[in-house]
């Protein structure tokens, strides 16, 4: 493992990433701009790439050949009403299947270039259509699984794409009357097969419908050469969902692909424990998402295998005692509902569980059960934790720092991940420092952050494993990546300050070419050859990165005030009471408003206190409630010190979450404040109308 020690008091500090240059202060309208920051394995110069890698395709036919019996993609089928075993196929029966799914593409006219969607949920014909495309110089197109029939149908036609691979529950969607730019399409071809209705529809249409059997058919009676692409060719357009507007489609290249698996090899060389082709992946998270994309390209270049998980989320902890999988990824919000599992968990290992003892975890949270805890075992609960964590915080990895503790209560966390789990990995957004902490000394595995996104190829810093004095950060700069942050002076974020602080600006071997026919766009993002990522950072000490803010959510109120709304919602979602928020302000008003969404058990305690009874939709219409959350939101910003114009003046409730409203959250969870507005405009309105009255 590499590190530097500097020396300061006599206190020895780990550094984590290298001091490039020194900066430069701001002058002549231009903000000032910090020190550039590398990977230490980058310090003087980028390592050298891997010589036989410099598209996605060479990393999976060389996998391919090296590896062809390991397991490469499971999945599940029902059998007798319920979920079966994993079954798999191989490296060889992927490659084989890839090549013929390659040369039916060709066979329909399908030329290098031609752009090619895939809609649907993660599967391995999602992924055999990805290589299929790698393998004859086609641009892969995903087509987000969870947004709407109008999104679909402007990628379709901003992208040109003339061929869609779809899950047969997406079909309906894809063939949508109001989806008018599927006209365009040439063929459409099923993951599994189409109904007769559906294959009517399409030829009404004029477009040809294929089963996936048809299309390998065809590409066996004619086989086609693959026609293997260069670097500086586009792999795939990523379309982000963003938080407002249009999808921008984000061009990354088959150097970009290359240039992360590269990096992640160097990377992961340093440490003890190396990745093997015994890993196994769950996936779960949107293949059209990066994240899950370039984890899954990595397991492919390493040989690994890739379950799927059968197609409901909320049944996910199935998949994962039956694929036992050593590497499990996902967003804040999964591993925030994995923490409060988990907590329950290990309180009821450590008492005698009773009827009581749940209800009061159900009503009140997992901290408050601790806190009623008889003594005794409160005081159990605390020694294990504090005492595995005091040795992580000196150095110690999690799996010597006390196994006492793993053996008393933290083992059993792990066999509910499935027994395996060597890595656990969070990305997309900035993580809670306490779910982190708690994740970190229970789940007896390696637990950490990463940052990147879709324009950095997915991955711009990372956490190094069992490394505490990086909890609550997003590591350091990834291998092929240089950092440095820019002052924003209407937030009063400066690269010079004390800690150094302002938004993360990219560049490096990662950094995707543009925004797909959106040059604009493209201008505004990369300037100087900078990527402006739009996020705040603070570099600490250790040189690791922490986010702490998001510039584009900074919005001026009429009295010329600045506010930041993500920080607002941070502030205010530790309340009990609240299950999620949304803050809303406009520019032509000074004062903001909130829609909340309470927490269900805890609001039906608050009315079991107060006389209260009727569904949970029922007391969301109680105006004593939203007095009573209005009144616990001002306390937790005065606690947490926000000035008069941060605080909201006014609430609505809604009992449903947000992610249960179609088109409010991106796939990670990351609120759509254009669609926020949108769906919630009249009540915020009548809001602003009332709060005008009672001025």
């Amino acid at each position: 493992m590499v590190y530097v020690f500097t020396f300061s008091n006599n206190i020895t500090m780990k550094k984590f990433s290298a001091q490039i240059g020194s900066g430069r202060d701001g002058h002549d309208g231009n903000p000032a701009v910090g020190p550039i920051y590398r990977n230490l394995l980058s310090k003087n110069e980028f390592p050298p790439p891997h010589p036989d890698l410099s598209t996605a395709w060479d990393s999976f036919r060389l996998s391919a050949e090296k590896h062809k019996g390991n397991k490469m993609l499971g999945w599940r089928e029902m059998v007798d009403g319920k979920w079966g075993p994993y079954i798999w196929k191989t490296y060889k029966d992927v490659h084989d299947e890839v090549l013929h799914i390659g040369s039916a593409l060709r066979a329909c006219g399908a030329h290098p270039g031609a752009k090619i969607g895939i809609y649907g949920a993660n599967c391995p014909q999602w992924i055999m259509a990805m290589e299929a495309c790698n393998a004859h110089s086609l641009i892969c197109v995903p087509l987000y699984d969870t947004l709407g029939a109008g999104a679909i149908d402007y990628i379709i036609d901003h992208a040109e794409i003339d061929y869609v691979f779809v899950h047969p529950l997406k079909v309906k969607e894809l063939l949508n009357p109001d989806c008018s730019s599927t006209k365009r399409l040439k063929s459409i071809i099923c993951f599994t097969s189409f109904t007769e209705e559906a294959i009517q529809e399409a030829g009404n249409a004029g477009i040809e419908a294929y089963s996936w059997n048809q299309f390998l058919h065809m590409g066996k009676e004619n086989p086609s050469e693959t026609a293997p692409p260069q670097p500086i060719n586009i792999c795939t357009i990523m379309y982000t969902s963003g938080t407002c507007g249009d999808p921008k489609g984000v061009v990354l290249t088959h150097e970009n692909m290359a240039m992360f698996i590269s990096g992640m090899n160097v990377f992961m060389d340093q440490f003890e424990d190396k990745m093997t082709v015994d890993d196994v992946y769950l996936s779960f998270l949107p293949l059209a998402h990066i994240l899950d994309r370039v984890i899954e390209e990595y397991f492919f270049h390493k040989g690994a295998s890739v379950g799927f998980f059968h197609g409901n989320v909320k049944e996910i902890s199935e998949d994962l005692m039956e694929l036992k999988p050593t590497f499990f990824a996902g967003v804040p919000k999964v591993f925030d509902r994995v923490y409060e599992g988990m907590s329950l968990i290990i309180l009821c290992l450590l008492c005698k569980v009773t009827n009581v003892f749940l209800l009061i975890v159900c009503l009140s949270g997992i901290q408050k059960a601790i806190e009623d805890l008889i003594p005794r075992r409160r005081k159990i609960f605390h020694l294990l934790y504090k005492y595995k964590l005091f040795w992580m915080n000196r150095g110690y990895v999690n799996k010597h720092a006390s196994p006492l503790a793993d053996f008393l209560a933290f083992r059993k966390v792990k066999n509910k991940l499935g027994g395996r789990v060597r890595l656990m990995v969070s990305g997309a957004a900035p993580w809670s420092e306490e779910v982190e902490e708690f994740l970190r000394v229970t789940c007896c595995c390696y637990v950490l952050q990463g940052y990147g996104l879709t324009e950095t190829c997915g991955l711009s810093t990372i956490c190094f494993p069992d490394e505490m004095s990086m909890v609550g950060a997003v590591g350091v700069p990834s291998l092929y990546t240089e950092l440095r942050l820019e002052e924003v002076p209407e937030m009063g974020y400066h690269p010079f300050s004390d800690p150094p602080r302002g938004e993360i600006c990219l560049r490096g071997k990662t950094l995707f070419s543009g925004y797909y026919k959106n040059p604009e766009l493209t201008t505004e993002s990369i300037r100087d050859g900078w990527f402006h990522s739009g996020d705040i950072g603070e570099m600490l000490p250790n040189g690791a990165i922490k986010i702490i803010d998001r510039k584009k959510n900074l919005i001026k109120l009429s009295q010329g005030e600045y506010v930041a709304l993500e920080y607002l919602e941070k502030v205010y979602i530790i309340t009990p009471i609240i299950e999620d928020i949304w803050v809303y302000g406009d520019s032509f008003k000074s004062m903001l408003v909130a829609v909340v969404v309470p927490n269900e058990e805890n609001t039906k305690k608050w009315a079991d206190q107060n006389g209260y009874k009727g569904t949970f939709t029922d007391l969301c219409s109680l105006k004593e409630l939203r007095t009573h959350i209005f009144s616990e939101l001002t306390i937790a910003g005065e606690r947490n010190k926000l000035r008069g114009f941060e605080q909201v003046k006014g609430i609505v409730l809604e009992p449903q979450t947000f992610e249960l409203i179609p088109g409010l959250l991106t796939p990670t969870m990351k609120k759509r404040r254009d669609k926020m507005l949108k769906h919630y405009q009249e009540e915020i309105d009548d809001l602003y109308c009332n709060l005008a009255k009672w001025k």
